[in-house]
């Protein structure tokens, strides 16, 4: 007798961006296909990002006046718990004033942290005599502190876990609540990465590696695909977070995305950026995502690539794609070119991308020239994530709507 299956299904989302603060101003964002981007001055450089827009820092500015605690915390850790309460409320998890849930576990990254607080306590440091420190110094720029703060803003009382995996960040929480789930670790998982890298010394650290775009004054200053040989990597913010939950087959209804197949990938460092020209890493996680998917059934309508709009990365993840698909690549596109980089939250906020093509069926055509050949698909059902990082790891996340 066959076993029953399972499937792990995203049961609600949260998300704040350079887009927007849920999923409707998000949706609304990517329907006019407008990039958000302002610029900042930089050392006497004017540098292009992609901040928060009025209504979600006024968003944020009540989840601040909601608890007192929450001002000391770092900006990275306040649009976790943002985003997080947001996909459990969606989820119908949020339970105000009961006991924490022992069965809902939190995994939350982050490439940078608390940096910005990091960099305040640092600089008052430095500045002082005796290198005096807030008692808060500590507490409040561990990484640690990112998934214990949200599990305090929803209850949850299970796994509690913050990492790092530089950019595949997301996408490697997102992986790990699945494995907790299927080993019945936990019910409910909740997982997904922020960051707030806007700061001057990230700002000067992304310059340092030499791939920051020095279009601030065009349209599109972050060119994914772009055909000129140039960067125009752009730092941007925000969270996103998804609540999962595995069920039965027969508990899947009609509209429920599910997340089909995680594969990961590792590379031997061979430069700064960890990525080789054909895209190894990038070649063995959607190769091992692929395998997990039925033998008869393997087909991919959609990719939503990593490509940060560097130079070299971009045109790795491309051939990776071809040596893995041929000529039966599936389409291909990135919201990179709307709200920049946001570095461990991106593949989450790619993922969120996914979701909302799989509900509205379409996505914004980039509107500079680029390598990608042109492709068209009437229908998506099922959607394949990539992310990667310094370190030469990548991920590739498989998602599709019944």
């Amino acid at each position: 007798m066959e076993a029953a299956k399972s499937h792990i299904i995203i049961r609600g989302t949260g998300l704040i961006t350079p887009l927007g603060h849920d999923a409707a101003s998000v949706a609304a964002a990517y329907a006019a296909g407008t990039p958000v981007f302002s610029t900042v001055s930089h050392h006497g450089q004017v540098v292009p990002v992609a901040a928060l827009p009025a209504s979600a820092e006024a968003e944020l500015e009540k989840l601040l006046q909601s608890d007192h605690n929450y001002r000391q915390l770092d900006r990275s850790v306040l649009l976790a718990i943002y985003a997080a309460r947001q996909a459990a409320a969606e989820a119908g998890w949020l339970k105000e004033g009961t006991a924490p849930a022992d069965d809902l576990g939190v995994n939350i990254g982050s490439s940078r942290g608390a940096t910005g607080l990091f960099e305040q306590h640092f600089s008052g440091y430095q500045q002082s005599n005796e290198g005096a420190l807030s008692s808060s110094s500590s507490p409040t720029t561990t990484l640690g502190n990112l998934s214990s703060w949200v599990a305090h803003a929803v209850n949850a009382g299970g796994a509690q876990i913050s990492h790092s995996i530089t950019c595949s960040t997301a996408l490697m929480a997102v992986a790990n609540g699945v494995a907790w789930l299927k080993a019945g670790m936990a019910k409910r998982f909740l997982a997904g990465g922020t960051e707030a890298p806007l700061t001057p010394f990230t700002l000067s650290q992304m310059k340092a590696v030499g791939i920051y775009s020095k279009l601030a004054e065009q349209p599109y200053p972050c060119q994914p695909y772009a055909v000129e040989k140039q960067n125009t990597f752009v730092l941007g913010e925000g969270a996103a977070v998804f609540a999962l939950e595995q069920v039965m087959s027969q508990e899947v209804k009609a509209g429920d995305v599910v997340v089909e197949a995680i594969g990961v990938g590792f590379e031997k460092i061979a430069s700064k950026t960890s990525i080789s020209a054909e895209g190894i890493n990038f070649q063995k996680s959607m190769r091992h995502a692929l395998a997990q998917l039925p033998e008869h059934n393997r087909h991919i309508d959609l990719i939503i690539t990593h490509t940060p709009g560097t130079r070299a990365g971009d045109r790795a993840e491309l051939a990776a794609i071809e040596a893995v698909f041929g000529a039966t690549a599936p389409a291909i596109t990135t919201n990179k070119w709307l709200l920049g980089h946001t570095l461990g939250a991106s593949g989450a906020l790619s993922l969120q991308y996914a979701l909302h093509i799989l509900k509205h069926q379409q996505y914004p055509s980039i509107p500079f020239h680029t390598l990608l050949p042109s492709q068209s698909t009437s229908q998506f059902r099922r959607v394949m994530v990539n992310a990667a990082g310094f370190g030469g790891n990548a991920a590739s996340v498989i998602l599709s709507r019944k």
